[in-house]
């Protein structure tokens, strides 16, 4: 596995487990529709919770946000549409992105809620 591949996948696994300490539950870990895949879906709160992880090594801090590009967003809503009907869930969606940066055997952890909308694409 390439190195930004495991690096990514050490990030997804912190983001994890700080879903889980915050009181989210996970439902799905990198599931995938075609060629577009969700790296965490949970609920919280009868939320269902879309979460895009990126993660870093160094201390340029890129915004998130911005690192999330609209062909990027839109692929995560296709997704999350295809999720959505094959559990039929009925339950209002939130796209959250979560920036892991690990730096001198340092984690930060920053939870972007409410990152992006649907219906602002």
């Amino acid at each position: 596995m390439a190195d930004h591949n495991i690096l990514g996948k050490k990030g997804e696994e912190l983001a994890k487990q700080y879903l889980v300490e915050k009181g989210y539950k996970i439902r799905h870990l990198n599931w995938r529709h075609k060629k577009n895949e969700i790296d965490i879906i949970a609920n919280k709160n009868n939320l269902l919770v879309v979460v895009e992880v990126k993660t870093r090594t160094n201390d340029y801090f890129e915004n998130p946000k911005e690192a999330v590009t609209k062909k990027k967003q839109k692929n995560i809503i296709n997704a999350t549409e295809a999720y959505i009907n094959e559990y039929d869930i009925n339950l209002e969606t939130r796209f959250d992105i979560i920036a892991v940066t690990l730096l001198n055997n340092k984690k930060e952890i920053e939870h972007i809620k409410d990152a992006f909308q649907p219906s602002l694409l």
